[in-house]
């Protein structure tokens, strides 16, 4: 271990020594033994939990037709989301997804804090799993207090090894299903037990499994107050109106311990009886009685055993409870605090984060079922056919968005007389992408009344009619013709 020294300046007339303080650089981590909790808000942490991981574990086994419901083929570069096929064209639909996501965040944090810290983020969530098999194989804080100081024994070694067997298999699964959304997963699973995985599906599972089992299991807290930086710029989120768990300090202070028979401020005592269960139940290990903390996630653990505390001690609830500064500091009732809810700040984070949802769901509503890229054929330049008719060639990609076989025709306009050597239909098979060369000719006048160089035409690929689920639809993409000199 290293030291640094550092000096401090103490008020005149102290001892000389007073002025130096030994500071260490590296300090050990305390562990944090999370003691068990119920209550109401213990119970929504739990129902979100089980929401959540039903809906990670069982989406990738949903079926959409002939196909996985939920699949990212990063192979073909096809996203399939239900309905919705996607290409990489489509990035732009991800662009919109992750700007809804950060508005949704800066909306939740600015009206009640760190709630999708305390309740949904992956790390409390598996946290939560993790603690739970632990308190399960080990017992309650007190036991694993005793078996992690005690001396390695048989019952020492059970408990822990069986614990980690645990862990490990969990975090192994959730790798496997997180594999399952790229590759499909009633294929891989058979391969997993078969160890017939490829390489780079075997190096995803062990290090989406490692990581589960590393950040939930033996890092946890240490995640949230050093790795996340969530923590860090929070505060520029908050405001005096940002419901935040708090502590009354006016009502809980002096603290101190007392008969349960006592009444309430016979003995000049504040409600807080000095239990110290706000600080076991802490997953962070801090004390909410110190005022707001950027290791606090919001979890409100605490708010639910100091009311069981309460409870006990005939006391009213909400010693510690959801509540904002203003509140606080006013003395505001539930309705006065609720109603400063709706301050410019949340009314601007909605009404974007409405228009940007809004305006996303009309383009998915309005996406047209295929799409055309044209590329020129680098390799073929403007040329002189057969009587002098000028000849460019070109690649279209069409790409067919729907679940059906669907049929297309090509034709290009913006010169005079201009043709292409495309006289059928062009078939493209569900979900797929289909290259067409097509040559592009003009005749010996329009090339010479329209000059040397390049000029703008159009190709227009029309869905022919009849076709399964939609109507007729037009894709017009421009691209240019070059007459040479």
């Amino acid at each position: 271990m290293s030291d640094i020294t550092i000096k401090v300046e103490a008020p005149r007339g102290e001892d000389d020594d007073a002025r130096v303080s030994v500071v260490s650089l590296y300090q050990k981590q305390n562990k944090v033994y999370a003691r068990a909790v119920s209550g109401w808000f213990a119970g929504w942490r739990w129902a979100l939990v089980w929401i959540t991981q039903l809906v990670f574990y069982g989406l990738p086994w949903l079926d959409w037709g002939s196909r996985q419901a939920v699949l990212f083929d990063l192979g073909s570069r096809r996203f399939y989301i239900l309905g919705l096929v996607l290409y990489p064209q489509d990035f732009i639909y991800l662009t919109g997804l992750l700007i809804v996501s950060a508005y949704s965040l800066f909306l939740f944090t600015a009206v009640a804090g760190r709630l999708w810290c305390g309740f949904a983020c992956p790390q409390t969530v598996y946290t939560e799993i993790f603690m739970w098999v632990e308190r399960h194989l080990e017992g309650d804080r007190t036991k694993r207090i005793r078996l992690d100081t005690g001396p390695w024994n048989a019952n020492k070694l059970l408990r822990k090894g069986g614990k980690h067997l645990v862990w490990v298999a969990i975090g192994l699964w959730t790798g496997l299903t997180f594999v399952g959304y790229f590759t499909p997963i009633r294929q891989l699973v058979p391969a997993a037990f078969s160890m017939g995985l490829g390489p780079w599906e075997t190096f995803w599972v062990l290090f989406y499994g490692f990581a589960t089992y590393g950040n939930a299991g033996w890092m946890r807290e240490q995640v949230c107050k050093y790795m996340c930086p969530y923590a860090r710029f929070q505060s520029v989120m908050f405001d005096k109106d940002t419901l935040i768990i708090s502590y009354d300090a006016e009502r809980g202070e002096p603290r101190g311990t007392r008969s349960r028979k006592a009444a309430l401020g016979a003995s000049g005592l504040g409600s807080c009886i000095d239990c110290n269960l706000c600080v076991q139940v802490c997953p962070t290990g801090i004390d909410i009685r110190n005022g707001l903390q950027y290791e606090c996630i919001g979890c409100a653990a605490c708010v639910d055993v100091c009311n069981g505390v309460m409870d006990k001690m005939k006391y009213p609830r909400g010693l510690i409870r959801y509540d904002t500064q203003s509140a606080m500091q006013q003395r505001l009732g539930r309705s006065g605090m609720l109603g400063r809810i709706l301050r410019p700040r949340i009314l601007v984070y909605t009404t974007v984060l409405v228009l940007i949802v809004s305006a996303l769901a009309t383009s998915l509503w309005l996406r047209s079922p295929f799409k055309v890229d044209i590329v020129r054929d680098r390799g073929v330049m403007a040329r002189v056919v057969d009587d002098g008719w000028v000849e460019n060639v070109y690649g279209l990609q069409i790409m067919n968005a729907t679940e059906q076989v669907q049929r297309y025709t090509i034709a290009a306009s913006g010169l005079p007389q201009l043709t292409t050597d495309q006289k059928g239909d062009i078939t493209v098979d569900p979900a797929q992408a289909r290259w067409v060369a097509v040559a592009v000719r003009v005749p010996p006048e329009a090339a010479t009344q329209a000059g040397a160089g390049t000029h703008t035409i159009q190709f227009t690929v029309e869905r022919i009619p009849g076709q399964p689920e939609e109507a007729l639809r037009t894709v017009v993409e421009k691209s240019t013709f070059m007459v040479p000199r």
